[in-house]
C-alpha cells in the first residue's frame, strides 16, 4: 500500500510542486484583486486546494496521454505510466478521483463558478491531445492555466442572474488572463527548450521548435508584455509595495532570459523550475499591499 502510494504521488509530481505553483499564484493574485483584499478562508481555500487538485489530475490525463512518447524524452522516460508502474486504466481513475475531489469544493461555492469549471475542465483535457494538431501547444496550456483567474472574478460576481455573473466580467479579468498567458507562453517555450532535441526525433511539435532561433527573443518579448501588462493591471505606479514587487519580477526576468540565452538544457530546466517564483512575488506585492 505503501509503495502504491508512492507510485501514485509520483504520478501527481507531488515532489515537483513548481507546476501546481505556477497556476496557483496568478489565481491567488485573481481572488484578491476580485475581492479588493483577503476573500474569505473559504474561497482562498476551496482556489487553493482545487488547484492542486486539479493540476494533479491534469498530470494524469498528460501522462497517459502522452504515455507512447515520453518514452523517447529523456526527461520524462521514468514516469510512471510510460515505465507501466501505473497502468493508463489506473492513472485515468486517480485523475477522475482528484477532478470529481476539486468539483465538490467547487459545488460549495456559486452556480457560475460550477459552470465555468466545466470549461476549465474541458481545456485542461484538450491541452495533452494539442501538440498532435497545433504548431504551439503552449498556447492552449496558457488559456488552461489561466481559467482561474475568470473564476476567481465570477465567485465574487455580484450581477443579479446566474448568467450574468458567468458572462458580465470586468475587463481587467481579460488583461489578467491575457498577462498569464504570456507569461505561460514564456516558462513553456523554456521548458519546450529542454527537450527540442527529443521532440524533434519523435516529431512532437512545441513552440521551442516552431519559434527556431527566434525563440530566446521571443521568451523576452513574451515576458516583457506580461510584465506590461501585470504592472498596469496592479495599478504598480500607485502602491509602493506592488511597485516593489514588479520591479523585484523585472530583475528576475532580466536573469531568467541572461540564463537561457545559450539554450543549455540544465539552465533552460532550472529556470522553468523556478519560475513560479515569478509569480509569487507578484502575489505578495498584492497580498502586503492589502494588508498595509
Amino acid at each position: 500500500m505503501t509503495h502504491k502510494l508512492a507510485v501514485y504521488l509520483d504520478l501527481i509530481r507531488w515532489s515537483r510542486p513548481a507546476g501546481w505553483l505556477l497556476l496557483l499564484w496568478p489565481t491567488l493574485t485573481a481572488l484578491w484583486l476580485a475581492a479588493g483584499g483577503f476573500p474569505g478562508w473559504h474561497i482562498a481555500l476551496v482556489f487553493g486546494v482545487g488547484t492542486v487538485l486539479m493540476r494533479s489530475a491534469g498530470c494524469c490525463v498528460n501522462d497517459v496521454a502522452d504515455a507512447d512518447f515520453d518514452k523517447h524524452v529523456q526527461r520524462t522516460a521514468n514516469r510512471p505510466v510510460t515505465t507501466g508502474r501505473v497502468s493508463r486504466r489506473e492513472a485515468l481513475m486517480v485523475g477522475v478521483v482528484l477532478a470529481l475531489a476539486a468539483f465538490a469544493l467547487v459545488l460549495t461555492t456559486t452556480a457560475a463558478t460550477v459552470a465555468w469549471s466545466f470549461a476549465a475542465v474541458a481545456i485542461a483535457v484538450a491541452y495533452p491531445f494539442a501538440k498532435r494538431v497545433v504548431s504551439m501547444p503552449q498556447a492552449v496550456l496558457g488559456v488552461a492555466f489561466s481559467m482561474g483567474i475568470p473564476m476567481a472574478f465570477v465567485v465574487h460576481s455580484t450581477a443579479d442572474s446566474v448568467w450574468a455573473q458567468a458572462v458580465q466580467l470586468p475587463a481587467a479579468v481579460w488583461w489578467l488572463l491575457l498577462a498569464n498567458w504570456l507569461w505561460v507562453l514564456a516558462y513553456d517555450t523554456v521548458y519546450a527548450m529542454v527537450d527540442r532535441d527529443d521532440d524533434l526525433h519523435i516529431g512532437i511539435q512545441t513552440s521551442a521548435i516552431t519559434l527556431g532561433r527566434f525563440d530566446v527573443l521571443a521568451v523576452a518579448g513574451f515576458y516583457v508584455l506580461h510584465l506590461a501588462l501585470m504592472g498596469w493591471q496592479l495599478a504598480v505606479w500607485h502602491s509602493a509595495v506592488r511597485l516593489v514587487a514588479w520591479c523585484l519580477g523585472v530583475l528576475m526576468v532580466a536573469y531568467c532570459v541572461w540564463r537561457i540565452r545559450t539554450r543549455a538544457r540544465p539552465d533552460c530546466f532550472w529556470v522553468f523550475k523556478h519560475n513560479h517564483w515569478l509569480g509569487a512575488v507578484l502575489f505578495a506585492g498584492v497580498l502586503l499591499d492589502s494588508w498595509l
